[in-house]
């Protein structure tokens, strides 16, 4: 007897196999995320600190302008010194009383004049002689300044700038000084003290923090109180000695800045840590002094929104992989249910079915709506034929009744024109009749040139009665005056004999009525302008104007066909008409036409 026992397989290693090939598509995934991190991160802050950048320079160009213009706004005045006899005079007495008071007087003048802080004059040996300021405490009259760099300098090479805190008044200014000759030796020295605090007053008011470091490293003037009569590296042996010698910073310790460089961006543009923070700091080298303006500007701000724009291109991608692992997932999903095609199919077969059966159902009704369309526009065209032949019959009713009056008075010359008008009227019912019976097709006449003037007279002399009976005021302004338009005359004859006729029949209960025609040449277009008196077009009928059968008249009163004929007439020429309400009252119509050429008109003539 045997028995055979079950073989157990584990299939781990497979298992564990199919795992391991899925890593590396998830590395990738990561990489990619990571990347999108990175460069989301580097443009942010690219931009951001560009941005930066621009203000800055803008800033500082403008700080530098202001700053250079303080500087140079006084260059004139110590020498402007030297002509004056009083201090020359001074110069060689100077312990006469007289020429000291005077000279103090006149220097006070000249400050208060000027705007400086202080204007004064030192003797050969530095010592103050005369100052604008004599007569308030902490006057530098009596002191000594020979060791101030700017009056050695002056000395040495005729003149000298300095910038530093005042011995006496403890107040900081930049001094600017002036060699007195005569002949070829210095009799003294003439020094105007320049308040450059108040710009620092200004830059409070601007973004970001601004600092004014002299030659030495040090900072003159700050937006940061703490900043001041610091310098950015510690001083060398030399600089301490000359800083001990001339005092420029008074009594200041002069402890180091927290001044540390991280990144250079630029010759002029650095990142920087201050105070641990890091600044964004850009400088400006004056052009007048040897110092450098120095614009900081936080950069927390962009770093936030580098680190934002790193979240967010991370999850923009982590977005895209998931899409397209989903639509991955899809295919291989759709590629697996073949099986499904079938009912697809049937799917596809009831919908096809379906859209056949909506489409003969469109047929139907667009065969309906043709027909209909068909019967609207005979009923316009024989409304619009009726419309037409009524204004000029009702014309000839008139010329005829009144040629019957004129030849009871024997007024035989105005009977003859009243009959060449019956006649011309008579060729134009024919022209009506003619283009009525072609309707809907296109005419194959040319367009020819036909003169605004006549046809506006024309039009005034067939609606003459109704315009008198009315009281209306009719004013005509064509300019030129030959201006022609490139259409045919029974259409403009009736476009003008329509837009009237509503214009008259819109003032009939306005007190003031004036029908105003005018006409300009606009390049190559001529622009007519119908406009009247009357209560205007109403808002509800404005936008359904040019609509068949759209009327503001009472019933029996008008068909509403007018300007739908008008405007299909203007259209045919080539032009557009347009209704408005005037500001001032009334309605407008504007009829845009081509203009006629001068030659066109001469081969007309």
């Amino acid at each position: 007897m045997s028995s055979s026992a079950p073989v157990l397989r584990f299939d781990l290693p497979s298992q564990r196999a199919r795992r391991w090939r899925g890593l590396p598509r998830w590395c990738a995934a990561l990489a990619l995320v990571v990347a999108a991190a990175y460069v989301g991160h580097e443009v942010a802050l690219q931009t951001g600190l560009s941005r930066l950048r621009e203000a800055a320079e803008h800033r500082l160009d403008m700080l530098a302008s202001g700053l250079d213009a303080d500087l140079a706004r006084f260059d004139y005045l110590p020498a402007l010194l030297e002509m004056t006899p009083v201090v020359p005079a001074l110069l060689e007495a100077p312990a006469s009383p007289q020429l000291r008071d005077a000279a103090n007087r006149y220097l006070n003048g000249v400050n208060a004049t000027v705007g400086a802080e202080m204007l004064y004059v030192l003797d050969r040996s530095g010592t103050s002689v005369a100052a604008s300021d004599w007569d308030q405490p902490g006057t530098t009259i009596g002191q000594d300044l020979s060791f101030r760099p700017y009056v050695s300098d002056a000395v040495k090479n005729g003149r000298g700038r300095f910038y530093g805190v005042g011995i006496t008044s403890r107040r900081p200014g930049y001094y600017l000084s002036y060699a007195l000759r005569r002949g070829e030796g210095v009799r003294g020295v003439a020094a105007v003290k320049i308040n450059i605090e108040e710009a620092e007053n200004a830059w409070r008011k601007l973004p970001g923090h601004v600092l004014l470091i002299d030659e030495r490293g040090v900072v003159i003037l700050s937006t940061r109180d703490e900043l001041k009569y610091r310098p950015v590296a510690p001083l060398d042996a030399a600089q301490r000695a000359e800083v001990q010698r001339s005092r420029p910073y008074g009594e200041a310790p002069l402890n180091p800045l927290r001044w540390t460089t991280l990144q250079a961006l630029t010759p002029d543009t650095q990142v920087v840590s201050l105070d641990g923070l890091a600044q964004l700091a850009s400088t400006r080298t004056l052009r007048r002094a040897a110092w450098r303006l120095v614009a900081l500007d936080d950069m927390a701000p962009v770093r936030v929104a580098a680190r934002y724009a790193a979240v967010t291109a991370s999850l923009a991608m982590a977005v895209l992989l998931l899409v397209a692992v989903t639509m991955w997932q899809r295919r291989r999903a759709v590629r697996q249910k073949l099986a499904s095609q079938a009912a697809l199919q049937a799917a596809h077969d009831s919908l096809e079915s379906t859209v056949v059966a909506r489409t003969a159902q469109l047929r139907a009704a667009q065969s309906d709506l043709v027909h209909a369309g068909k019967m609207a526009a005979l009923g316009q065209m024989s409304a619009g034929m009726v419309h037409e032949l009524n204004q000029p019959l009702t014309a000839l009713r008139t010329l005829s009744d009144s040629a019957g009056l004129l030849l009871d008075h024997d007024r035989h010359d105005e009977v003859r024109g009243n009959l060449q008008r019956i006649s011309g009227m008579v060729d134009r019912l024919a022209r009506l009749t003619s283009r009525l019976k072609t309707f809907a097709h296109k005419s194959d006449l040319p367009p020819q040139p036909v003169a605004l003037v006549r046809s506006i007279a024309d039009t005034q002399a067939l609606l003459g009665a109704e315009l008198k009976e009315r009281d209306i005021r009719v004013e005509v302004d064509v300019q030129p005056a030959e201006l022609s338009v490139m259409a045919d005359e029974a259409t403009v004859g009736s476009l003008l004999s329509n837009l009237m006729r509503n214009a008259i029949d819109a003032m009939h209960g306005s007190p003031q009525r004036v029908l105003r025609l005018e006409a300009r040449a606009h390049g190559a277009r001529a622009i007519l302008t119908v406009t009247d008196t009357g209560p205007g077009i109403r808002a509800d009928i404005l936008a359904r104007l040019f609509e068949p059968f759209v009327t503001s008249k009472p019933a029996g009163a008008g068909l509403g066909l007018g300007l739908v004929i008008s405007a299909q007439l203007v259209r045919a020429a080539g032009g557009t008409l347009r209704a408005s309400n005037r500001n001032e009252g009334g309605a407008c119509f504007t009829v845009d036409l081509p203009c006629a050429t001068r030659q066109e008109q001469s081969q007309r003539e």
